[in-house]
Protein backbone atom coordinates (compact mmCIF):
# COMPACT_ATOMS: atom_id res chain seq x y z
CA UNK A 1 0.00 0.00 0.00
CA UNK A 2 1.39 3.38 -1.03
CA UNK A 3 1.69 6.18 1.50
CA UNK A 4 2.44 9.85 1.08
CA UNK A 5 5.15 11.89 2.75
CA UNK A 6 3.41 14.23 5.19
CA UNK A 7 4.81 17.50 6.43
CA UNK A 8 5.03 18.25 10.14
CA UNK A 9 1.62 19.89 10.07
CA UNK A 10 0.13 17.19 7.86
CA UNK A 11 -0.11 19.47 4.82
CA UNK A 12 2.01 18.50 1.79
CA UNK A 13 0.99 21.49 -0.35
CA UNK A 14 3.43 23.78 1.49
CA UNK A 15 6.54 22.15 0.07
CA UNK A 16 5.40 20.65 -3.24
CA UNK A 17 5.87 22.92 -6.24
CA UNK A 18 3.28 21.71 -8.73
CA UNK A 19 4.87 23.75 -11.52
CA UNK A 20 8.08 21.69 -11.58
CA UNK A 21 8.30 19.77 -14.85
CA UNK A 22 10.77 17.23 -16.19
CA UNK A 23 11.85 15.99 -19.58
CA UNK A 24 13.82 13.23 -21.22
CA UNK A 25 17.29 14.27 -22.35
CA UNK A 26 19.49 12.36 -24.79
CA UNK A 27 22.13 13.01 -27.42
CA UNK A 28 20.77 14.21 -30.74
CA UNK A 29 17.59 15.85 -29.42
CA UNK A 30 16.72 18.43 -32.08
CA UNK A 31 15.24 21.82 -31.03
CA UNK A 32 11.51 22.01 -31.70
CA UNK A 33 11.85 25.11 -33.87
CA UNK A 34 14.17 23.24 -36.23
CA UNK A 35 11.69 20.38 -36.57
CA UNK A 36 8.87 22.78 -37.37
CA UNK A 37 10.89 24.15 -40.26
CA UNK A 38 11.76 20.73 -41.71
CA UNK A 39 12.03 20.60 -45.48
CA UNK A 40 8.66 19.51 -46.92
CA UNK A 41 8.17 16.68 -49.36
CA UNK A 42 7.79 17.30 -53.06
CA UNK A 43 4.59 15.43 -53.92
CA UNK A 44 3.20 14.46 -57.30
CA UNK A 45 -0.45 13.53 -57.65
CA UNK A 46 -0.67 10.46 -59.86
CA UNK A 47 -4.25 9.20 -59.33
CA UNK A 48 -7.51 11.03 -58.71
CA UNK A 49 -10.87 9.47 -57.90
CA UNK A 50 -13.50 12.18 -58.34
CA UNK A 51 -16.00 12.66 -55.53
CA UNK A 52 -17.15 15.52 -53.33
CA UNK A 53 -15.11 14.19 -50.39
CA UNK A 54 -11.39 13.81 -51.18
CA UNK A 55 -9.14 11.56 -49.11
CA UNK A 56 -5.36 11.36 -49.49
CA UNK A 57 -3.10 8.33 -49.83
CA UNK A 58 0.56 9.38 -49.85
CA UNK A 59 3.63 7.32 -50.67
CA UNK A 60 6.52 9.10 -49.01
CA UNK A 61 8.73 9.59 -45.96
CA UNK A 62 6.31 10.75 -43.29
CA UNK A 63 8.42 13.50 -41.68
CA UNK A 64 8.72 15.34 -44.98
CA UNK A 65 5.09 14.61 -45.86
CA UNK A 66 3.85 15.93 -42.50
CA UNK A 67 5.90 19.08 -43.06
CA UNK A 68 4.22 19.40 -46.48
CA UNK A 69 0.77 19.03 -44.89
CA UNK A 70 1.60 21.75 -42.36
CA UNK A 71 1.88 24.16 -45.27
CA UNK A 72 -1.63 23.26 -46.46
CA UNK A 73 -4.10 25.67 -44.84
CA UNK A 74 -6.96 23.23 -45.48
CA UNK A 75 -5.23 20.62 -43.30
CA UNK A 76 -2.96 22.33 -40.74
CA UNK A 77 -4.87 22.68 -37.47
CA UNK A 78 -7.86 20.87 -38.98
CA UNK A 79 -7.14 17.18 -38.24
CA UNK A 80 -9.70 15.81 -35.80
CA UNK A 81 -8.06 12.49 -34.94
CA UNK A 82 -4.66 10.86 -35.34
CA UNK A 83 -3.93 7.18 -34.84
CA UNK A 84 -0.43 5.85 -35.42
CA UNK A 85 1.01 2.38 -35.02
CA UNK A 86 4.72 3.12 -35.53
CA UNK A 87 7.58 0.61 -35.42
CA UNK A 88 8.16 -0.76 -31.91
CA UNK A 89 12.00 -0.71 -31.81
CA UNK A 90 12.09 -4.50 -32.03
CA UNK A 91 15.31 -4.72 -34.08
CA UNK A 92 13.51 -6.91 -36.63
CA UNK A 93 12.42 -6.90 -40.25
CA UNK A 94 8.86 -7.74 -41.21
CA UNK A 95 7.38 -9.63 -44.16
CA UNK A 96 3.85 -10.22 -45.40
CA UNK A 97 2.19 -13.62 -45.24
CA UNK A 98 3.42 -14.09 -48.80
CA UNK A 99 7.01 -13.41 -47.66
CA UNK A 100 7.19 -10.00 -49.35
CA UNK A 101 9.36 -7.44 -47.53
CA UNK A 102 7.25 -4.86 -45.68
CA UNK A 103 9.58 -2.75 -43.54
CA UNK A 104 12.60 -2.71 -41.22
CA UNK A 105 12.20 -1.95 -37.51
CA UNK A 106 15.86 -1.50 -36.62
CA UNK A 107 15.99 1.79 -34.70
CA UNK A 108 16.54 1.59 -30.95
CA UNK A 109 17.13 3.81 -27.95
CA UNK A 110 17.62 7.55 -28.44
CA UNK A 111 17.60 7.23 -32.24
CA UNK A 112 14.12 5.70 -32.12
CA UNK A 113 12.86 8.24 -29.58
CA UNK A 114 14.03 11.18 -31.66
CA UNK A 115 12.56 9.63 -34.81
CA UNK A 116 9.15 9.42 -33.17
CA UNK A 117 9.44 12.72 -31.29
CA UNK A 118 10.01 14.71 -34.48
CA UNK A 119 6.89 13.25 -36.05
CA UNK A 120 4.81 13.79 -32.91
CA UNK A 121 5.78 17.48 -32.87
CA UNK A 122 4.47 17.93 -36.43
CA UNK A 123 1.39 15.83 -35.72
CA UNK A 124 0.45 18.08 -32.80
CA UNK A 125 0.52 21.12 -35.11
CA UNK A 126 -1.81 19.34 -37.55
CA UNK A 127 -4.40 18.62 -34.85
CA UNK A 128 -7.43 20.84 -34.41
CA UNK A 129 -8.22 22.34 -31.01
CA UNK A 130 -10.75 19.53 -30.56
CA UNK A 131 -8.31 16.88 -31.81
CA UNK A 132 -6.95 13.72 -30.20
CA UNK A 133 -4.03 11.40 -30.86
CA UNK A 134 -3.65 7.68 -30.09
CA UNK A 135 -0.14 6.17 -30.25
CA UNK A 136 0.06 2.36 -30.31
CA UNK A 137 3.23 0.84 -28.82
CA UNK A 138 4.49 -2.18 -26.90
CA UNK A 139 6.55 -2.48 -23.72
CA UNK A 140 9.84 -1.70 -25.49
CA UNK A 141 9.35 2.05 -25.79
CA UNK A 142 5.93 2.97 -24.40
CA UNK A 143 7.32 4.30 -21.14
CA UNK A 144 9.90 6.79 -22.51
CA UNK A 145 7.45 7.80 -25.26
CA UNK A 146 4.94 8.69 -22.53
CA UNK A 147 7.46 11.21 -21.15
CA UNK A 148 8.11 12.58 -24.65
CA UNK A 149 4.36 12.99 -25.24
CA UNK A 150 3.99 14.78 -21.91
CA UNK A 151 6.63 17.25 -23.16
CA UNK A 152 4.92 17.79 -26.50
CA UNK A 153 1.21 17.70 -25.63
CA UNK A 154 1.42 18.63 -21.95
CA UNK A 155 0.88 16.19 -19.09
CA UNK A 156 -2.50 17.84 -18.46
CA UNK A 157 -3.66 16.60 -21.87
CA UNK A 158 -2.84 12.97 -21.16
CA UNK A 159 -6.13 11.06 -21.05
CA UNK A 160 -5.44 7.34 -20.84
CA UNK A 161 -2.85 4.59 -20.90
CA UNK A 162 -4.93 1.88 -22.59
CA UNK A 163 -3.88 -1.74 -22.20
CA UNK A 164 -4.98 -4.01 -25.04
CA UNK A 165 -4.95 -7.80 -25.04
CA UNK A 166 -3.25 -8.41 -28.39
CA UNK A 167 -3.26 -12.21 -28.62
CA UNK A 168 -4.26 -15.47 -26.99
CA UNK A 169 -2.20 -16.83 -24.04
CA UNK A 170 1.32 -18.00 -24.91
CA UNK A 171 3.08 -21.15 -23.78
CA UNK A 172 6.23 -19.37 -22.64
CA UNK A 173 9.36 -21.37 -21.90
CA UNK A 174 11.05 -18.25 -20.52
CA UNK A 175 11.10 -17.52 -16.80
CA UNK A 176 8.54 -14.71 -16.99
CA UNK A 177 4.82 -14.07 -17.39
CA UNK A 178 3.23 -14.42 -20.80
CA UNK A 179 3.32 -11.24 -22.89
CA UNK A 180 -0.20 -10.75 -24.25
CA UNK A 181 -0.60 -6.96 -24.00
CA UNK A 182 0.39 -3.82 -25.84
CA UNK A 183 -0.48 -0.20 -25.10
CA UNK A 184 -2.16 2.85 -26.57
CA UNK A 185 -1.32 6.35 -25.31
CA UNK A 186 -4.31 8.69 -25.64
CA UNK A 187 -3.68 12.45 -25.59
CA UNK A 188 -5.63 15.50 -26.72
CA UNK A 189 -4.43 18.88 -27.92
CA UNK A 190 -6.61 20.82 -25.46
CA UNK A 191 -9.26 20.15 -22.84
CA UNK A 192 -11.99 20.96 -25.41
CA UNK A 193 -11.67 17.70 -27.29
CA UNK A 194 -14.27 15.62 -29.11
CA UNK A 195 -15.52 12.78 -26.91
CA UNK A 196 -18.38 10.39 -27.65
CA UNK A 197 -18.49 8.17 -24.58
CA UNK A 198 -18.36 4.50 -25.63
CA UNK A 199 -20.39 1.90 -23.77
CA UNK A 200 -20.42 -1.88 -23.60
CA UNK A 201 -23.74 -3.72 -23.45
CA UNK A 202 -24.90 -5.09 -20.13
CA UNK A 203 -24.53 -8.85 -19.75
CA UNK A 204 -27.10 -10.93 -17.87
CA UNK A 205 -24.50 -11.69 -15.19
CA UNK A 206 -23.65 -8.01 -14.75
CA UNK A 207 -27.33 -7.04 -14.58
CA UNK A 208 -28.00 -9.59 -11.84
CA UNK A 209 -25.03 -8.28 -9.87
CA UNK A 210 -25.67 -4.54 -10.28
CA UNK A 211 -29.47 -4.21 -10.54
CA UNK A 212 -30.81 -6.42 -7.78
CA UNK A 213 -34.12 -4.69 -7.07
CA UNK A 214 -37.48 -4.66 -8.84
CA UNK A 215 -39.76 -1.65 -8.43
CA UNK A 216 -43.28 -2.52 -7.34
CA UNK A 217 -45.94 -1.52 -9.82
CA UNK A 218 -43.58 -0.94 -12.75
CA UNK A 219 -41.35 -4.02 -12.68
CA UNK A 220 -38.32 -1.82 -13.50
CA UNK A 221 -34.93 -3.07 -12.37
CA UNK A 222 -32.91 -0.63 -10.31
CA UNK A 223 -29.96 -0.29 -7.96
CA UNK A 224 -29.55 1.94 -4.91
CA UNK A 225 -26.82 4.58 -4.72
CA UNK A 226 -26.05 7.29 -2.15
CA UNK A 227 -27.51 10.76 -2.62
CA UNK A 228 -24.43 12.40 -1.07
CA UNK A 229 -20.91 13.00 -2.36
CA UNK A 230 -17.50 13.75 -0.79
CA UNK A 231 -16.68 17.30 0.27
CA UNK A 232 -18.50 19.97 2.21
CA UNK A 233 -20.49 22.77 0.58
CA UNK A 234 -21.82 26.05 1.96
CA UNK A 235 -24.66 26.35 -0.53
CA UNK A 236 -28.02 24.59 -0.64
CA UNK A 237 -26.44 21.16 -1.14
CA UNK A 238 -24.85 21.52 2.31
CA UNK A 239 -28.14 22.42 4.02
CA UNK A 240 -30.60 20.09 5.80
CA UNK A 241 -33.11 18.10 3.74
CA UNK A 242 -36.11 16.45 5.35
CA UNK A 243 -34.66 17.36 8.72
CA UNK A 244 -31.29 15.70 8.16
CA UNK A 245 -27.85 17.00 7.25
CA UNK A 246 -25.48 15.26 4.83
CA UNK A 247 -23.05 12.83 6.54
CA UNK A 248 -19.91 14.48 8.01
CA UNK A 249 -17.51 15.63 5.28
CA UNK A 250 -20.15 15.20 2.56
CA UNK A 251 -22.80 17.20 0.70
CA UNK A 252 -26.04 16.33 -1.10
CA UNK A 253 -25.56 15.50 -4.79
CA UNK A 254 -28.67 17.56 -5.58
CA UNK A 255 -30.36 20.60 -4.05
CA UNK A 256 -33.14 19.91 -1.52
CA UNK A 257 -35.67 21.15 -4.10
CA UNK A 258 -34.45 18.61 -6.69
CA UNK A 259 -34.42 15.84 -4.07
CA UNK A 260 -38.07 16.67 -3.25
CA UNK A 261 -38.94 16.40 -6.96
CA UNK A 262 -37.12 13.07 -7.25
CA UNK A 263 -38.90 11.75 -4.18
CA UNK A 264 -42.26 12.82 -5.61
CA UNK A 265 -41.50 10.77 -8.72
CA UNK A 266 -40.68 7.72 -6.61
CA UNK A 267 -36.96 7.88 -7.40
CA UNK A 268 -35.83 7.89 -3.76
CA UNK A 269 -35.73 4.66 -1.77
CA UNK A 270 -36.24 4.99 1.99
CA UNK A 271 -34.78 2.24 4.12
CA UNK A 272 -36.63 0.98 7.22
CA UNK A 273 -34.27 3.14 9.30
CA UNK A 274 -35.08 6.26 7.26
CA UNK A 275 -31.91 6.35 5.17
CA UNK A 276 -32.59 7.82 1.69
CA UNK A 277 -30.91 6.40 -1.41
CA UNK A 278 -31.39 7.17 -5.07
CA UNK A 279 -32.83 4.62 -7.49
CA UNK A 280 -30.80 4.14 -10.68
CA UNK A 281 -32.84 2.31 -13.31
CA UNK A 282 -31.40 -0.20 -15.75
CA UNK A 283 -33.58 1.04 -18.61
CA UNK A 284 -32.00 4.50 -18.29
CA UNK A 285 -28.50 3.10 -18.67
CA UNK A 286 -26.68 3.28 -22.02
CA UNK A 287 -24.46 0.41 -20.89
CA UNK A 288 -21.20 0.01 -19.03
CA UNK A 289 -18.74 2.82 -19.70
CA UNK A 290 -15.64 1.54 -21.46
CA UNK A 291 -12.58 1.39 -19.21
CA UNK A 292 -8.86 1.48 -20.08
CA UNK A 293 -8.30 -2.29 -20.36
CA UNK A 294 -9.51 -3.67 -23.71
CA UNK A 295 -9.80 -7.44 -23.93
CA UNK A 296 -11.88 -7.90 -27.08
CA UNK A 297 -9.63 -6.50 -29.81
CA UNK A 298 -7.01 -9.14 -30.41
CA UNK A 299 -5.22 -9.19 -33.74
CA UNK A 300 -6.08 -11.93 -36.25
CA UNK A 301 -6.28 -15.15 -34.21
CA UNK A 302 -8.42 -17.58 -36.20
CA UNK A 303 -8.70 -18.60 -39.83
CA UNK A 304 -12.13 -17.03 -40.37
CA UNK A 305 -11.01 -13.46 -39.73
CA UNK A 306 -10.48 -11.29 -42.81
CA UNK A 307 -7.01 -9.78 -43.19
CA UNK A 308 -4.77 -8.24 -45.83
CA UNK A 309 -1.73 -10.36 -45.05
CA UNK A 310 0.37 -7.31 -44.12
CA UNK A 311 2.47 -7.78 -40.93
CA UNK A 312 1.40 -6.16 -37.64
CA UNK A 313 -2.10 -5.52 -39.04
CA UNK A 314 -4.47 -4.24 -36.36
CA UNK A 315 -8.02 -5.32 -35.60
CA UNK A 316 -10.53 -3.09 -37.47
CA UNK A 317 -12.87 -3.12 -34.47
CA UNK A 318 -10.11 -1.53 -32.39
CA UNK A 319 -9.94 1.38 -34.85
CA UNK A 320 -13.72 1.55 -34.96
CA UNK A 321 -13.89 2.10 -31.20
CA UNK A 322 -11.24 4.85 -31.35
CA UNK A 323 -12.70 6.66 -34.35
CA UNK A 324 -16.25 6.61 -33.01
CA UNK A 325 -15.16 7.85 -29.58
CA UNK A 326 -12.82 10.65 -30.70
CA UNK A 327 -14.27 11.99 -33.96
CA UNK A 328 -17.54 12.86 -35.64
CA UNK A 329 -18.89 12.20 -39.12
CA UNK A 330 -16.95 14.24 -41.67
CA UNK A 331 -13.92 14.81 -39.40
CA UNK A 332 -10.43 14.38 -40.81
CA UNK A 333 -8.53 11.29 -39.57
CA UNK A 334 -4.79 10.89 -40.16
CA UNK A 335 -2.46 7.87 -39.96
CA UNK A 336 1.23 8.57 -40.66
CA UNK A 337 2.24 4.87 -40.45
CA UNK A 338 -0.51 3.47 -42.65
CA UNK A 339 0.66 -0.15 -42.97
CA UNK A 340 -2.24 -2.30 -44.12
CA UNK A 341 -4.65 0.66 -44.28
CA UNK A 342 -6.93 -0.31 -41.42
CA UNK A 343 -7.34 3.32 -40.32
CA UNK A 344 -8.30 4.39 -43.85
CA UNK A 345 -10.71 1.46 -44.32
CA UNK A 346 -12.54 2.05 -41.02
CA UNK A 347 -12.59 5.84 -41.43
CA UNK A 348 -14.10 5.35 -44.89
CA UNK A 349 -16.74 3.00 -43.48
CA UNK A 350 -17.65 5.50 -40.74
CA UNK A 351 -17.94 8.52 -43.04
CA UNK A 352 -14.74 10.29 -42.00
CA UNK A 353 -12.30 11.97 -44.32
CA UNK A 354 -8.82 10.46 -44.10
CA UNK A 355 -5.13 10.88 -44.90
CA UNK A 356 -2.71 7.95 -44.77
CA UNK A 357 1.05 7.98 -45.32
CA UNK A 358 3.60 5.19 -45.76
CA UNK A 359 7.03 4.76 -47.35
CA UNK A 360 6.65 1.03 -48.04
CA UNK A 361 5.62 0.08 -51.59
CA UNK A 362 4.07 -3.08 -50.16
CA UNK A 363 1.97 -1.01 -47.76
CA UNK A 364 0.72 1.20 -50.60
CA UNK A 365 -0.09 -1.82 -52.77
CA UNK A 366 -1.88 -3.47 -49.82
CA UNK A 367 -3.95 -0.35 -49.09
CA UNK A 368 -5.02 0.10 -52.71
CA UNK A 369 -5.97 -3.57 -53.01
CA UNK A 370 -7.95 -3.29 -49.77
CA UNK A 371 -9.78 -0.16 -50.95
CA UNK A 372 -10.69 -1.85 -54.23
CA UNK A 373 -11.65 -5.35 -53.09
CA UNK A 374 -11.55 -5.57 -49.30
CA UNK A 375 -9.56 -8.20 -47.42
CA UNK A 376 -9.38 -11.99 -47.46
CA UNK A 377 -10.15 -14.72 -44.96
CA UNK A 378 -7.03 -15.54 -42.96
CA UNK A 379 -7.38 -19.25 -43.71
CA UNK A 380 -6.83 -18.54 -47.40
CA UNK A 381 -3.35 -17.24 -46.62
CA UNK A 382 -2.60 -20.21 -44.37
CA UNK A 383 -3.77 -22.70 -46.99
CA UNK A 384 -2.25 -20.88 -49.95
CA UNK A 385 -5.64 -20.17 -51.57
CA UNK A 386 -5.26 -16.42 -51.88
CA UNK A 387 -6.72 -14.49 -54.76
CA UNK A 388 -4.64 -13.77 -57.84
CA UNK A 389 -2.09 -10.97 -57.61
CA UNK A 390 -4.13 -9.21 -60.32
CA UNK A 391 -6.98 -7.38 -58.64
CA UNK A 392 -10.40 -8.13 -59.99
CA UNK A 393 -11.88 -5.16 -61.82
CA UNK A 394 -15.35 -5.78 -60.40
CA UNK A 395 -15.48 -6.59 -56.69
CA UNK A 396 -18.50 -6.47 -54.40
CA UNK A 397 -16.32 -5.94 -51.30
CA UNK A 398 -15.01 -2.56 -52.45
CA UNK A 399 -14.34 -0.21 -49.53
CA UNK A 400 -13.62 3.07 -51.29
CA UNK A 401 -16.83 4.92 -52.16
CA UNK A 402 -15.63 8.51 -51.73
CA UNK A 403 -12.95 10.49 -53.54
CA UNK A 404 -9.22 9.91 -53.40
CA UNK A 405 -6.00 11.66 -54.33
CA UNK A 406 -2.94 9.41 -54.50
CA UNK A 407 0.41 11.19 -54.22
CA UNK A 408 3.98 9.98 -54.66
CA UNK A 409 6.91 11.79 -53.11
CA UNK A 410 9.68 12.52 -55.54
CA UNK A 411 12.85 11.67 -53.62
CA UNK A 412 15.97 9.67 -54.43
CA UNK A 413 15.88 7.60 -51.23
CA UNK A 414 12.46 6.12 -52.00
CA UNK A 415 11.94 3.00 -54.06
CA UNK A 416 10.47 3.88 -57.44
CA UNK A 417 6.95 2.60 -58.16
CA UNK A 418 6.55 1.45 -61.75
CA UNK A 419 4.40 3.66 -63.99
CA UNK A 420 2.56 0.58 -65.32
CA UNK A 421 1.57 -0.34 -61.77
CA UNK A 422 0.34 3.19 -61.08
CA UNK A 423 -1.79 3.07 -64.23
CA UNK A 424 -3.21 -0.28 -63.17
CA UNK A 425 -4.09 1.12 -59.74
CA UNK A 426 -5.72 4.12 -61.40
CA UNK A 427 -7.95 1.81 -63.45
CA UNK A 428 -8.98 -0.23 -60.41
CA UNK A 429 -9.64 2.76 -58.16
CA UNK A 430 -11.70 4.57 -60.79
CA UNK A 431 -14.15 1.78 -61.54
CA UNK A 432 -17.67 3.23 -61.52
CA UNK A 433 -19.15 2.05 -58.21
CA UNK A 434 -22.70 2.64 -59.47
CA UNK A 435 -21.96 0.23 -62.32
CA UNK A 436 -20.66 -2.29 -59.78
CA UNK A 437 -23.92 -2.02 -57.84
CA UNK A 438 -25.93 -2.53 -61.04
CA UNK A 439 -23.95 -5.68 -61.84
CA UNK A 440 -24.49 -7.00 -58.33
CA UNK A 441 -28.26 -6.61 -58.69
CA UNK A 442 -28.19 -8.39 -62.05
CA UNK A 443 -26.26 -11.29 -60.50
CA UNK A 444 -28.84 -11.64 -57.74
CA UNK A 445 -31.68 -11.66 -60.28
Amino acid sequence: MATGIPSKNGNTSNFINKNISFQLNYDGKTPTEHILTSKPAKLKRVVTVEHSLKNKLIYGENLRVLSFLLNDKAIAGKVGLIYIDPPYATGSSFESRKSDHAYHDCMEGAVYLEFLRQRLILLKELLSEQGAIYVHLDENMAFPVKIIMDEIFGARNFRNWITRKKCNPKNYTRKQYGNVADYILFYTKTDKYTWNQPFEAWTEAAIKKEYQYVEEGTGRLYKKVPIHAPGTRKGSTGQPWRGMLPPPGKHWQYTPKTLDEMDARGEIYWSPTGNPRRKVYLDNSQGIGVQDIWLDYKDAHNQNIKITGYPTEKNPDLLKRIILASSNTGDLVLDAFAGSGTTAAVAEELGRQWITIDNSPLAIATIIKRLVQGSEVMGDFVNGHTQSQQMSLINTNRILHSGLEFYIEEHSELEIIDEFLIKDWDNKLNVDTEYIGFLNIQNVI
